[in-house]
């Protein structure tokens, strides 16, 4: 994929005009060059004509395609701009048409999204409107089966691949060949096990006809609104995908230019007006993979330009490893005797990493009913080996339910039995996740002490007593591939982050 950007290097593509409506024509005539084609800005025109060249994924050889593609541009983009994108002019040479180019009004280069994030303004009412019109725009875009298989496990793969295969030439001069090794084991790793997520996207109409290359430097933000241009027009493929593609492509783009905090104000404010809520790691994929691509095209243009393409494309190969890593979904098990701090654990860890925690007391209820005035004893009614294992059962299923939804899940239970583990490690198999064990531990003294003062205080559902936590002790399996979390003399403050530390490798490494 490759996308022509309204701007050369330092060159300045626009004058210093700030009139809302258009740019005026005192700015200065100027000349773009990209891999795709030449852009010439005069009074207050864009004029825009493709260069002859052919790569893996266009080919501009023949005028005809050429002319073909002015055409498609300006039809997709004046689904957004059409005040902007006035037609398509012929260019002759003594009277006979020899090639055709976009004609577009000339936008005041001061009222880019991207001018305003590199000069610091506040970008919240700006971006909610962009949200809105982003949102209003995938409400009423195109949708059939054609559009929905691109955004299916094996298209998104095929998609991947071919990305490998257009950076391929560039890895160990322009591209780290390390980092892309880890990128596609990480990328192809997250589609293998998001079959439901995907398929669920397909089936709420979240894929349809986008726009395919949302950057901040084509959304100029103008009195009268929003103006959004520069779609994929040359492939179909490119363009037909998630929303969340879309949205994805402007929260990384906005995160390079150093606003963090404003990618995440417009996803919430996208999510909020399309009345769409996706997964972190859903937004992190497509962040990955719209940055990849745009290192890709950064290699491209280093063949042709003597910019800052190259720094540019390892730049942005980097930021595509840091989004996959984020993007990895994670099966946590924390496990223990009563009153070793697990459930205190499970929670805080939740809370803190926003992740569904699931717990065993509580399924326990749901599985056998409430509790009856005599606590059950160790192996008795609720607890005997046959609901044990019916509750065991459920907890997996519903967590591998949620992590093949893309949704990282904390399980919090005893653990006391390898075959109970042994099926959750198959499932954090089956759904392409990282497992992380937790075995919480303290002294019996401490743990009887805990479970005393919240059965007095009737502080949780917990029915565990220092009976059950001495017999569940000595029917515990070796747990050697847990990592230990002593909570002896910890706050729960203290203990989620020695939690945290545990995970925080596993992220990004």
């Amino acid at each position: 994929m490759s996308r022509d950007r309204r701007r050369g290097g330092g060159t300045s593509t626009a004058g210093h005009a700030d009139e809302p409506g258009h740019a005026a024509t005192t700015q200065p005539a100027a000349v773009v060059e990209t891999h795709v084609s030449v852009l010439f800005f005069l009074g207050d025109r864009v004029y825009k004509l493709r260069k002859p060249v052919h790569f893996e994924f266009l080919d501009f050889r023949r005028p005809e395609v050429r002319e073909a593609d002015c055409h498609l541009e300006v039809a997709l983009n004046r689904r957004l701009a059409p005040d902007v994108y006035l037609g398509v002019a012929e260019v002759r040479m003594d009277g006979e048409p020899v090639d055709h180019m976009v004609v577009m009004r000339r936008m005041p280069d001061s009222r880019r999204l991207a001018s305003l994030a590199r000069r610091g303004d506040e970008l919240s009412a700006w971006l909610r409107q962009v949200a809105g019109t982003l949102a209003a725009f995938h409400g009423r875009a195109a949708r059939s089966a054609d559009i929905s298989a691109a955004a299916t496990g094996p298209a998104l793969l095929a998609a991947w691949e071919a990305n490998f295969s257009e950076t391929e030439p560039f890895l160990g001069t322009i591209l780290d060949a390390g980092v892309d090794e880890e990128i596609r084991s990480l990328a192809l790793r997250w589609v293998d096990g998001r079959g439901p997520l995907l398929d669920q996207r397909i089936t709420s109409g979240r894929v349809c006809d986008g726009h395919g290359d949302l950057q901040a430097e084509d959304i100029f933000c103008l009195d009268d609104g929003v103006r959004i241009l520069d779609c994929i027009e040359f492939s179909d493929a490119l363009r037909y995908g998630d929303v969340t593609a879309d949205a994805a492509f402007l929260a990384m783009d906005l995160e390079r230019l150093g606003r963090p905090e404003a990618a995440a104000r417009f996803l919430l404010d996208y999510q909020e007006l399309a009345g769409d809520r996706f997964p972190d790691t859903l937004v992190q994929f497509y962040c990955a993979s719209r940055a990849y691509v745009r290192a890709k095209v950064c290699c491209l243009r280093s063949q042709q330009a003597t910019d800052d393409a190259r720094t540019a494309a390892s730049l942005f190969h980097e930021v595509a490893l840091s989004h996959l890593r984020q993007a990895r979904v994670a099966l946590v098990l924390v496990g223990g005797l009563p009153g070793t701090g697990k459930s205190t654990l499970a929670a805080g860890l939740g809370e803190a990493r926003d992740w569904r925690v699931l717990r065993s007391d509580e399924i326990r209820r749901e599985v056998g009913g409430s509790t009856n005035e005599q606590r059950p004893g160790y192996g008795e009614g609720r607890y005997e080996p046959a609901a044990t294992t019916a509750v065991y059962e459920e907890l997996i299923r519903k967590a591998e339910q949620s992590l093949g939804l893309g949704e990282s899940v904390v399980l919090d239970a005893s653990w006391v039995d390898a075959a109970w583990r042994d099926l959750a490690r198959a499932v954090a198999v089956a759904t392409s996740s990282d497992l992380v064990e937790l075995h919480c531990v303290t002294t019996p003294e401490e743990a009887d002490r805990r479970i005393v003062r919240r059965l007095a205080g009737h502080a949780d559902i917990s029915e565990a007593t220092p009976g059950v936590r001495e017999a569940l002790a000595r029917s515990m399996d070796p747990w050697a591939s847990a990592t230990v979390v002593d909570t002896t003399g910890r706050t729960p403050t203290e203990v989620v982050a020695v939690a945290e530390a545990i995970l925080d490798p596993r992220r990004s490494g």
